[in-house]
């Protein structure tokens, strides 16, 4: 995610002009040298001229890359808060879709302040420095410099304590600075399975928030402590069922790359608070309307969720239905069962659909349609 400082500056767009506006070049000279004064009343109307000038234009951001030094001196003197507020401000929208101001940003020593800042008392001020945090941890280049710099407790405490707001924008930043493998172990360290859930069980599932906590979770869950935390959270694996059931695509990938991951690295323990949680009919609906990876990943899942992982004889062939209805046969509770045959049959139906589909389009490929059906097409028609 990268578009994070539009959403807290009050000058906010969608979308970018790369095109500078007719007289913008000027505001950009003029914003560049009252940032360089030593005058406070001109830093401050330079701030603003920044945070104006950058709200759309790409081209601004370049030509304003000069002013983050000073504008990340701004944040480390002792001045009203509000200052550094809009200080900050600025530096996002400077930051946002630009690289290279992210990079600078970092390497002119933005991050001690910044980390300070989520110590704040001021929810504001709290708020826009784990807003900073998220937009400067796209950078992959900023990824290990931000996991050296002792953020990780302090983000995972604004995941339990934080605003709303400050919440999302943590848990974003945790995901996306997860994806450098050093990190994962310190995240890991600060116990963050039971805050994540909680943030996991009051979003929409299908939101960006509950994808982002499903793909933390995924990562997570690849070390021993994180499946057992996930385990031991009252609700966790429910909360990843949930999501696996009805988050976005690519939500629901993580969810039953999650789970797999754990049933795969100890199926005994795992097996069965995963069957527990009512997991079949989701993992049944994506084996045939999920991504090609949730499909693959959700048929390994069913065939690690039976009461044998091992391929049957040829009387019991190994098909998707056999391994679901041997599934079945071991749930508690008639709700579970007859939903997941209920799932069962209708995955079939969608199958045999998908099928007759491609069969057809295959016919249409092989048969011009002006011309009367071949013998090799017509037999490939006739099995509708």
């Amino acid at each position: 995610m990268d578009t994070v400082a539009d959403t807290h500056s009050p000058s906010s767009s969608s979308s970018d002009v790369d095109v500078t506006p007719r007289g913008a070049t000027s505001a950009v000279h003029r914003a560049l040298q009252l940032i360089q004064s030593d005058d406070s009343d001109s830093k401050l109307q330079a701030v603003k001229e920044i945070r104006r000038l950058t709200k759309t234009s790409q081209r601004c951001r370049r030509l304003l890359a000069e002013a983050v030094i000073p504008l990340v001196s701004m944040l480390r003197v002792d001045s009203p808060e509000s200052h550094h507020e809009s200080a900050l401000l600025a530096l996002l929208n400077l930051a946002v879709k630009d690289e290279r101001n992210k990079i600078s940003i970092v390497e002119a020593g933005a991050l001690e302040p910044v980390i300070s800042f989520l110590r704040s008392k001021n929810l504001n001020l709290q708020e826009y420095a784990t807003a900073a945090l998220l937009t400067l941890s796209a950078s992959v280049s900023n990824k290990p410099i931000i996991g050296a710099s002792g953020a990780f407790p302090l983000l995972v405490d604004i995941l339990r304590h934080g605003t709303t707001q400050a919440k999302v924008d943590a848990v974003m930043a945790l995901s996306n600075l997860s994806t450098h493998t050093d990190n994962l172990t310190i995240i890991l360290g600060t116990g963050p399975i039971p805050c994540i859930v909680s943030l996991l069980k009051a979003s929409k599932k299908s939101s960006k928030t509950a994808e982002k906590c499903c793909s933390l979770i995924e990562s997570l869950v690849g070390f021993d402590e994180g499946r057992t935390a996930l385990t031991a959270e009252e609700g966790g694996v429910l909360a990843v069922v949930e999501v696996l059931e009805n988050g976005s695509l690519q939500a629901r990938e993580h969810a039953v790359g999650a789970l797999l991951t754990m049933c795969e690295s100890d199926r005994c323990k795992y097996r069965e608070p995963i069957l527990g949680e009512g997991v079949i009919p989701g993992l049944l609906e994506l084996t045939v309307q999920g991504t090609p990876k949730s499909q693959t990943k959700a048929q390994t899942l069913l065939r690690l969720l039976r009461e044998t992982p091992y391929p049957r004889s040829e009387l019991q062939p190994d098909t998707l239905e056999n391994i679901v209805c041997n599934i079945i046969s071991q749930i508690d509770g008639d709700d579970q069962s007859s939903k997941a045959k209920k799932m069962l049959a209708e995955m079939v139906q969608i199958s045999m659909e998908q099928s007759l589909r491609h069969l057809q389009q295959r016919a249409r490929v092989c048969t011009p349609t002006d011309l009367p059906i071949s013998n090799s097409c017509a037999s490939e028609v006739s099995l509708k």
